[in-house]
């Protein structure tokens, strides 16, 4: 019975996997050629993550797609709200800090142009993106495997496999890459608290809403969302050079502290459909 129990794991696992791969290569072709490539990378995301989740519980669970933690209600705003402030603060600290000594500048941008609709509009892509990376990385396939083999067993496998996924992106870094994986396993240690996608959707997007508009490079990539740019005068093994502020030690550091953080939240805890162990109350 415990060997049927593991083979239909890691056939759910490797069901979700392969149907987010095809995803990922079926969905931002078909939108890239009407919406270009940033809205294709971005919803595109979202669509194959949305398109693994449900289908995987279509087949072998029966089960509605809420149940991977993305119920409504009051608690589930509470750790969204949370997970948004928490990390945009943090972000926002680690790039004031810097300017107040002196050693970042913001530097209007050559040729740039401004509009509220552009801002709009980019947060809401950055948002697409966050919730689909946390429903690819800490959905469906996460928390089974949370449930079957354990949290600790869990979270950091997962989270390497996060961090290497950017390694693609432009001027990725060893540090970029070890950062990555921090957040990987912040950003599964929120699930556990909250047992719901809210507020690691929260984390996630809150941190990546904020660093664009302060004109640094999310994750390699170069969005123009102010009329400014930030100029470091520290070394790229602070700053993350091209990169960006997550391929540099003060993002060790901003993302260290938000773990501390975190352990001290008022996280609202929901209950846990997959991971039916989280009910438990141990974390």
């Amino acid at each position: 019975m415990a060997s049927d129990a593991r083979f239909g794991t890691i056939v759910r696992v490797a069901f979700f996997v392969a149907t987010v791969l095809v995803g990922l290569l079926l969905i931002p072709a078909i939108l890239a050629a009407s919406f270009g490539a940033v809205i294709a990378s971005t919803v595109g995301i979202l669509g194959a993550a949305v398109l693994a989740n449900w289908l995987t519980m279509r087949v072998f669970d029966r089960r509605p797609l809420t149940d991977i933690g993305i119920q409504g209600g009051r608690s589930s705003l509470q750790n969204l709200v949370l997970g948004v402030l928490y990390s945009a603060l943090a972000g926002a600290l680690m790039l004031a800090a810097p300017l107040a000594a002196g050693s970042g500048h913001l530097e209007i941008r050559p040729h740039a142009s401004f509009s509220w609709a552009g801002v709009v509009f980019y947060l809401f892509l950055l948002f697409c993106g966050a919730a689909g990376e946390e429903m690819m990385f800490r959905g469906y396939a996460f928390q089974l495997l949370v449930e079957k083999i354990g949290p600790f067993a869990t979270v950091l496998p997962v989270a390497v496999i996060f961090g290497f996924a950017h390694l693609g992106n432009p001027h990725a870094s060893a540090l970029g890459v070890v950062n990555t994986i921090i957040w990987g396993i912040l950003l599964g240690y929120a699930f556990l608290r909250s047992h719901d996608l809210w507020l690691p959707v929260g984390l996630h997007y809150g941190w990546n809403a904020i660093l664009p508009l302060f004109g640094v490079n999310l994750s390699g990539l170069t969005i123009d969302v102010t009329r400014y740019i930030y100029r470091w005068d520290l070394s790229p093994l602070w700053s993350g050079g091209a990169y960006g502020p997550e391929g540099g030690l003060l993002a060790t550091l901003a993302v260290i502290t938000l773990f501390y953080a975190l352990t001290r939240a008022p996280v609202r805890p929901q209950y846990a459909a997959i991971s039916q162990s989280l009910n438990d109350g141990l974390f």
